[in-house]
């Protein structure tokens, strides 16, 4: 047997081995995936199915944090399981838009000194909307939360009550809404504490209408300069194109089209990204948080900003 050969069989070799210990890794990873997410009960199949998605996402993850020239990172959370279609059918809704905003100026806003609302305590924890497509409620009660942290006080409010009790404004609970509706709503009725009206992740009948925490109004602006000159006084309920947003895990994202179909709260600015908080737990983005390029990314600039006054 020549030389030649034998190092062909070495490599082929070697290269079975890298396979199999990259297979064992995977198998290792989606084992410690269910520890950690793993709540659902599933048939064989369904697990097999679950499985190698989970092992076709982690390629896509490995080979992203590979190439250096990318802004950010991804890593694994509680998507890592869906396809892409899946976590845009699960997570993510068409927008209701209460303003139609043809004429956002969506150029590069001069930012001055960055505004941070978490670092001023201004925001309250990240919550779990789950799989109910309820994030117009969770960013109508983050900016009402909000508005209660500006008058020193602390609350958890109650986006299972929108989510359930609203429809008069537009809203179709786990189906899509609109976060400008749910905050009129906290406007004109109140609004339950969480612990008083919990989260349950789906659209009930509505048990209580109204409730004790209210806000005077909500007020609105458009495009990227008036969002930023909004911001330096509150944080901002906004919308984005959140489509790509499934395996981000850290730095600054701008891989996204313009298409609204989630709601969250903007918290801050600098000269570089917009700093969001998010409603699907801390496993996923930098402790559910996630920074955009600063300008129109994810169509961001296009969005009804909203606040409680």
């Amino acid at each position: 047997m020549n030389k030649n050969h034998i190092l062909g069989l070495v490599l082929v070799a070697l290269a079975a081995g890298a396979l199999l210990i990259t297979l064992e890794d995977k198998h290792s990873e989606f084992e410690d995936w269910k520890m950690k997410f793993g709540t659902q009960k599933w048939t064989q199949s369904e697990e097999h199915y679950r499985r190698l998605i989970f092992y076709q996402n982690l390629d896509i993850i490995n080979k992203h944090n590979s190439e250096p020239h990318h802004t950010y990172k991804m890593g694994v959370n509680q998507f890592t399981i869906y396809t892409d279609q899946e976590f845009e059918s699960l997570f993510l809704n068409p927008m209701m838009k209460t303003n139609p905003i043809t004429d956002a100026d969506v150029s590069m806003p001069t930012v001055g000194a960055d505004i941070d609302w978490v670092a001023k305590g201004m925001v309250t924890p990240v919550k779990n909307q789950g799989t109910c497509g309820s994030c117009w409620a969770f960013s109508a009660i983050a900016t009402v939360e909000s508005y209660y942290k500006l008058k020193n006080q602390t609350v958890s409010l109650s986006e299972q009550q929108l989510v359930d009790c609203s429809a008069s404004y537009g809203n179709h609970g786990c189906d899509g809404g609109s976060h400008v509706e749910g905050t009129k709503y906290v406007r004109d009725k109140g609004v339950k504490l969480e612990s008083e009206y919990p989260y349950v992740g789906k659209t009930d009948p509505c048990k209580v209408q109204g409730g004790a925490h209210k806000v005077t109004n909500v007020s609105q602006t458009k495009g990227c300069t008036g969002m930023q000159n909004a911001l330096v006084n509150r944080p901002l309920g906004v919308g984005v194109d959140a489509r790509g947003w499934g395996k981000y895990s850290s730095g600054v994202f701008s891989d996204c089209s313009t298409n609204l179909n989630h709601a969250l709260l903007l918290v801050g600015v600098t000269g570089t990204y917009w700093h969001i908080k998010n409603s699907w737990r801390t496993s996923w983005g930098e402790h559910g948080y996630i920074k955009l390029a600063l300008g129109n990314t994810c169509g961001i600039c296009l969005s009804d900003a909203s606040w409680a006054l």
